[in-house]
């Protein structure tokens, strides 16, 4: 290293082939192939650009291990923070398509009411609110909003009930009670 500080190229020549070797084998004990190559050559590198920071006077060897160790420690530090997980098979996923239908059927049954009923029904029964703050929220007294949730309710279910009713009309395996109860249910509308 001194002979090539002072510009002998072969000495420099020299000296990168035998770092290169024993770099080789350093590094391959100490990590897998592909990185002990990059290792080695970050190292090649490295001992190229602080060559100016060598002081004949002290030990090649330690600065050169410095050097080698750094680039090691660097090469296991990255390969910590880019550890590929192993990622199983079967991913447990949350199916969301139940609750999505069921807002979706809601809102269309919500739809169907009275928008002071809906409100109302939306604040208190789904959103949690107070019947007083939800009166204060849609102007409407604390009784009318009593009133709209029971009577927006009540239709509700008339409209669930009619539902299920003409689904069980269209299904042919009804037994008869179920039958005469649809047919009940047409001739009273």
């Amino acid at each position: 290293m001194a002979a090539a500080q002072a510009g002998n190229s072969q000495a420099y020549e020299q000296l990168l082939r035998e770092l290169d070797a024993w770099l080789r084998r350093f590094y391959a004990r100490r990590l897998p192939n592909a990185a002990a190559d990059d290792a080695r050559q970050d190292a090649l590198l490295a001992v190229h650009a602080k060559r100016h920071t060598y002081a004949p006077s002290r030990a090649f060897g330690a600065w050169v291990m410095a050097i080698a160790r750094y680039k090691w420690i660097d090469h296991i530090r990255n390969a910590s923070r880019n550890a590929a997980l192993a990622l199983d098979d079967e991913i447990a996923v949350e199916d969301h398509g139940e609750p999505a239908i069921n807002a979706a059927a809601v809102d269309e049954l919500l739809g169907q009411l009275n928008p002071a009923q809906a409100s109302v029904i939306r604040l208190v029964k789904l959103k949690g609110l107070s019947v007083a703050r939800a009166s204060g929220a849609t102007g409407q007294s604390v009784a009318l909003v009593k009133v709209n949730i029971h009577r927006g309710l009540k239709k509700l279910a008339a409209l669930v009930a009619c539902d299920v009713l003409s689904r069980n009309e269209r299904s042919p395996a009804l037994p008869a009670s179920a039958t005469q109860v649809a047919q009940q249910s047409k001739s009273s509308r």
